[in-house]
């Protein structure tokens, strides 16, 4: 026997959970998690900062909209989730032209002299820096705050959140979605592909063509903090052309080669010789020696074609959403992302701008 609901959410990312909390009681949802626990893959292993300039035109509306609940927690928490940080973005001479994209259209990142930036960053060498600028409203997210609150939040509305659970079937009888997943068989009018990198899969398992969403691994290691340095007031630092970036975590530092290697969605790990040539660069634009490291991770960022994210009813079958392709911005464009998934969902106007809505529609790859 058939289990039914009104939305049926495969994927219990930062993405299909906090489009379940903003369902909340105007639709009876269940989410679908493949893993024993919501999260586990790029929800669970991102660097975490929100970064209001962050992306391209679309995405930065996002940011913005999304900001109000991050920093006071809007229906989901008595308090924000973010925490003051910073974003130092440093350029050598031959990346200046990376550097200007960088700033175009920019709010709140201000050029500063070079001494002003090693002062922020104090093992950055100045002799390797022909331009820095600084975003000071730059912010730590607590994720794994964000994500619980959400998750408390769909279940006091009355959403399941089922866990392993992996989406083996999926069809299309009469005007309902038929899902087999694990050993359940669910039944909706209305399925969400919120499935991360797999979400192409998800596509293709319900007769749909895949939107070209690819996977890229995203690889980072803990360092030991430099000898003497209480690096718990740094800002996160960032190359021009992103090629590296560091942050302090707990007391001591976060290194990212900003690795974007297309692979096949899987439970992601770093490559050693990637994770090497990162730690190098990042070796030879500060005065550290990495000689250690203490703990290393990858994850998987996906992005669609032209790196916006997807979110909306598909073109090709009625009751089939996207939402999708969310890249490196996820955890931090989820409070807007959801909240238009619900609306669109629900039947509701959004509040975001016709072109940010329209950029992000699934049909704009049919066209």
């Amino acid at each position: 026997m058939a289990q039914t609901c009104d939305c049926l959410i495969i994927g219990g990312g930062i993405a299909g959970i906090g489009l379940a909390a903003h369902l909340g009681r105007d639709a009876n949802a269940v989410v679908l998690e493949a893993e024993d626990a919501p999260g586990r893959h790029a929800t669970g292993r991102s660097a975490a900062i929100f970064i209001r300039n962050y992306g391209n035109a679309t995405l930065r509306a996002l940011n913005g909209a999304s900001f109000p609940v991050l920093s006071t927690g809007g229906a989901f928490s008595e308090e924000g989730f973010l925490s003051p940080r910073g974003e130092l973005v440093v350029a050598r001479a031959d990346e200046m032209e990376k550097f200007a994209a960088y700033r175009d259209g920019a709010d709140g990142l201000d050029e500063i002299a070079v001494e002003e930036a090693q002062a922020l960053f104090p093992v950055l060498r100045a002799d390797r820096i022909a331009a820095a600028a600084y975003e000071a409203s730059a912010a730590d997210i607590d994720v794994d705050r964000l994500l619980q609150a959400y998750a408390r939040s769909a279940r006091h509305a009355g959403a399941r959140i089922v866990t392993s659970a992996p989406v083996g079937e999926i069809e299309r009888l009469g005007d309902v979605w038929r899902v087999k997943a694990g050993a359940e068989i669910w039944e909706a009018p209305v399925v969400i592909n919120a499935a991360g990198a797999w979400a192409d899969g998800i596509a293709r398992l319900a007769g749909l063509a895949p939107l070209g969403l690819v996977p890229y691994r995203r690889s980072a290691a803990i360092l030991p903090a430099p000898e003497g340095m209480d690096v718990s007031s740094w800002p996160a630092v960032v190359s021009a052309s992103e090629r590296w970036y560091a942050k302090p975590e707990a007391g001591k530092l976060l290194v990212s080669p900003a690795d974007e290697d297309p692979v096949e969605p899987h439970d992601a790990w770093p490559e050693d010789m990637v994770l090497a040539e990162g730690l190098d660069r990042f070796e030879q634009a500060t005065t550290v020696a990495v000689t250690r490291v203490e703990r290393s991770w990858a994850g998987l960022r996906t992005f669609a074609p032209d790196r916006t994210p997807v979110a909306g009813f598909s073109p090709e079958a009625e009751g089939f959403f996207w939402l999708a392709g969310q890249g490196g911005y996820g955890i931090q464009t989820s409070p807007a992302l959801s909240r238009l998934a619900a609306d669109l969902v629900l039947g509701r106007r959004s509040s975001l701008a016709d072109a940010v809505v329209a950029a992000l529609d699934p049909g704009r790859f049919a066209r």
